[in-house]
């Protein structure tokens, strides 16, 4: 398990009965969470006093109910990063804590590589990732994502990180479609990243299913990783897949092309401060260079 327990700005204060308790800066949040069953049989004063409480409704789906007037969005920095934060309406917040783990694995990479770094984040949501690796670095960053509205978001980060002037590409594409024409244009990265959801749909209808599609995506990403690659990670929410699976399609993919690399994989959580538990919140799975 590889926690994100260096945050300043992001506290998980309790989970139980379905439901984690979070900070978010000065916001107190309580939202449903899936991984979440074990109980708690008496609810401390911690969870009377919040802001906002997600309501899942019988008919899918749910809604806020807010206690106090709170800002559309307000922000939160991770290190030097920063990152714009608003409940949406399906229940997430437009950043995921958990992630943490990963941003600080890509800009130690990044960092002590040595040399100029092109980086490719396919499914790129708000761009934390992007801005991670834009910040330790790279030379280059290209943010795919399928949905207009989360580039318009990521955008937004870039400016609250002093990412401007930086080289960030940001495109609203499907992502096997973009991979496949990265391969027929001859472009190369040095370093991939995705984050690929359990079902979705690309901007012209294009049908993503994670246990059909994450193998040939994975594939065609090979044909687009320079000479000397720093790192490929695989994120993954989807319920019933291992992080061994994706050890396996990296040890059936990546390693034989690179074998001088190294393979990892497992949870990434976030410690719940009450009673020194973590919330499971998701795999990994990544080659590395042995740099």
């Amino acid at each position: 398990m590889r926690l994100s327990n260096e945050w300043k700005d992001y506290e998980c204060i309790d989970a139980g009965n379905g439901e984690k308790l979070e900070r978010w800066g000065n916001v107190i949040l309580r939202r449903p969470d899936p991984q979440v069953i074990w109980t708690i049989k008496e609810y401390n004063d911690n969870w009377k006093k919040i802001d906002g409480h997600y309501f899942r409704s019988n008919k899918g789906g749910g809604q806020w109910k807010f206690y106090k007037k709170l800002p559309d969005h307000w922000t939160i920095n991770y290190k030097d990063l920063t990152f714009k934060v608003s409940p949406t309406n399906f229940k997430h917040t437009g950043l995921f804590p958990e992630q943490a783990t990963n941003w600080d694995f890509m800009m130690n990479k990044i960092r002590n590589a040595n040399r100029s770094i092109k980086v490719l984040n396919l499914f790129a949501y708000t761009g934390g990732a992007t801005m991670a690796c834009s910040k330790a670095g790279a030379i280059e960053v290209v943010h795919v994502d399928a949905a207009k509205g989360m580039v318009a978001w990521a955008k937004e980060n870039m400016y609250l990180s002093h990412l401007e002037n930086n080289k960030i590409r940001f495109i609203v594409d499907d992502c096997l479609k973009f991979v496949e024409r990265e391969a027929r244009r001859g472009h190369k990265y040095d370093a991939i990243i995705m984050d690929p959801p359990s079902y979705g749909r690309g901007p012209n209808g294009e049908v993503w299913k994670f246990e059909k599609s994450i193998y040939e995506l994975i594939d065609a990403c090979t044909k687009i990783l320079s000479e000397e690659p720093l790192f490929f990670l695989i994120n993954s929410y989807t319920t019933g897949i291992s992080s061994t699976v994706l050890s396996n399609i990296l040890k059936t993919t990546l390693l034989p092309l690179y074998p001088n690399g190294k393979i990892d994989a497992g949870e990434v959580g976030l410690p719940i401060t009450k009673d020194n538990l973590v919330l499971p919140c998701g795999i990994y799975g990544r080659w590395e260079s042995n740099d």
